[in-house]
């Protein structure tokens, strides 16, 4: 399937999405509509509604008002059906540290119901781009922060989903693990799947994102592709552009 093509369907839609914790509203009318195959990046301080948005996506959370769906799916009304399609590599890694790495990912594979015939070799696939192969065996509790979150990517990825929530997904990753975990993404796109994740590092951004949005206090208050966005504002990279909008740095808090 060319990329162009499959563009032509919308894999996430977000419809004035509400989230409201007594006075607080954390996601303040948000509207998105990702293609598939394509990279979407949605950044913002800490605390300006990322986490929340997704987390109503896989149906943890029921908007306040408005709907999101997966696929056409109902993240809430038809939330079994569409969490089958969903991949998803939460900020807090969640692991069995008692467990290996490859039964972790196993357990996952079992749970949703991976054909028996397919699940090894996905498995084996799955550890391998994201360089963990080698490290299988081992129990999880044995691993650095960086590797259990290739853990949770390769947990996230093991259903073969059509779409992908990466949320953080290479924090605490070192150089080579995190630029095979990003080759790992693009093939994914290019294989026609919707991809999106949340960030704090702007160079991840701008190497994998086909488009992004910038949040602030739960409103979307900027998107585009990162190369337009550097033009529309005169700025030397995606970092410079969160500043001139924000008015602080993307590793800040909120």
């Amino acid at each position: 399937m060319q990329r162009e093509e499959a563009q032509a369907a919308v894999a996430i839609s977000i419809d004035n999405l509400t989230v409201e914790y007594g006075p607080v509203r954390a996601v303040d009318g948000l509207t998105l509509a990702i293609p598939t195959a394509e990279v979407f990046g949605l950044l913002g301080p800490n605390g300006s509604g990322k986490t929340t948005t997704i987390n109503c996506l896989t149906g943890l959370l029921r908007p306040t008002k408005g709907t999101v769906r997966v696929l056409g799916l109902d993240a809430q009304s038809d939330g079994q059906e569409a969490r089958k399609v969903l991949g998803v590599s939460p900020q807090e890694t969640a692991v069995y540290p008692y467990l290996t790495g490859e039964e972790n990912v196993r357990l996952f594979g079992e749970l949703y119901s991976v054909p028996k015939k397919v699940l090894g070799a996905r498995i084996d696939y799955v550890l391998e781009k994201v360089g963990l192969l080698d490290e299988a065996k081992r129990r999880v509790s044995k691993y650095s922060g960086g590797m259990k979150r290739r853990v949770s990517i390769a947990m996230a990825l093991v259903t073969d989903p059509k779409v992908v929530l990466l949320d953080e997904p290479t924090v605490g990753m070192d150089p080579q693990a995190r630029r095979a975990v990003w080759d790992f993404i693009l093939e994914l796109r290019d294989e026609g799947k919707a991809i999106m994740l949340t960030t704090h590092y702007m160079e991840e951004a701008e190497e994998l994102c086909d488009e992004v949005g910038i949040i602030d206090h739960g409103r979307l208050i900027e998107l585009g592709a990162p190369g337009d966005l550097r033009t529309k504002y005169q700025a030397r990279d995606l970092e410079d552009v969160f500043i001139r909008l924000t008015g602080r740095r993307i590793r800040e808090g909120a």
